[in-house]
């Protein structure tokens, strides 16, 4: 067993005000997502402006918090929030889906590009592949929060985390972050470099995302409000497999149809 290492989750406290890690971890990762963007303007040549880009990023930021926040309420405790709205707006008590800021996201990109005359695809293709970097920090947050942990183990790297009981657990946080995160983002940022159809790097990135959480997601410990579907799928799982399909449909239905 490995022990959990304690890192307080607040950077900095300034009277009421805190700063956290796991809000930094956002910042970090919208930070290089631009960065690497930018890059990618540079050397390629891009039809884009930095302006449109900079306009372009603050609505996919907006998108992908307002979708993270309130696809948390609707897939995970919509209960809860039914009865306690107001708590929709407590960003601080915790509560973001990835699948929810990924269809914030969606939403926010395909009308910031109808509006800026950009086809959504091409811009889709251009910002993907830097996403894997923003979900490795968060899946890092995540584990400095002591959230989100695995199911119980005994495999020698298991720890035992502050809310998760006696016993030790996957530090499936971690699983996420090498996997959804680090592995997904070399073979992004290696693929992009091939000469493909547009759309078809977007396509990528949603079937290998659903792929690598759907297999995390055995690892993790399922939402206590929400437990198991079928005795063994999380809601994950189902998520990632409705992701997973709309890759295939995307690729095979539409990318594939395309000249090179």
């Amino acid at each position: 067993m490995i022990p959990y290492p304690h890192i307080d989750p607040v950077i900095v406290r300034v009277g009421p005000l805190a700063v956290r890690w796991y809000g930094l971890m956002y910042i970090l990762g919208f930070a290089a997502s631009y960065l690497l963007t930018v890059h990618q303007i540079k050397k390629r040549s891009l039809q884009i402006t930095r302006a449109q880009l900079d306009d372009i990023y603050f609505w996919l930021i907006v998108g992908l918090l307002a979708g993270a926040r309130l696809g948390y309420t609707l897939f995970y405790s919509p209960d809860f929030y039914l009865h306690n709205p107001l708590e929709i707006l407590v960003l601080w008590h915790g509560g973001m889906s990835f699948h929810g800021g990924a269809i914030g996201t969606l939403i926010a990109g395909i009308l910031v590009a109808k509006r800026k005359k950009i086809p959504f695809l091409a811009m889709a293709d251009l910002m993907i592949p830097s996403a894997p970097i923003g979900i490795a920090l968060g899946r890092i947050g995540n584990f400095i929060n002591g959230e989100l942990f695995g199911r119980y183990t005994d495999v020698s790297w298991g720890m035992i985390f502050p809310q998760g009981g006696a016993l030790p657990r996957h530090p499936s946080q971690l699983y996420e972050a090498s996997l959804e995160g680090l592995l997904l983002f070399l073979i992004m940022w290696l693929y992009k470099e091939r000469r493909h159809r547009r759309g078809e790097v977007f396509a990528l990135f949603l079937i290998l995302y659903a792929v690598f959480r759907i297999f995390c997601e055995f690892f993790r410990e399922p939402d206590i409000q929400i437990g198991y579907f079928l005795d063994f799928l999380t809601m994950g799982q189902l998520l990632s497999a409705a992701m997973l399909v709309a890759g295939i449909i995307l690729e095979y239905g539409y990318v594939r149809r395309q000249p090179r």
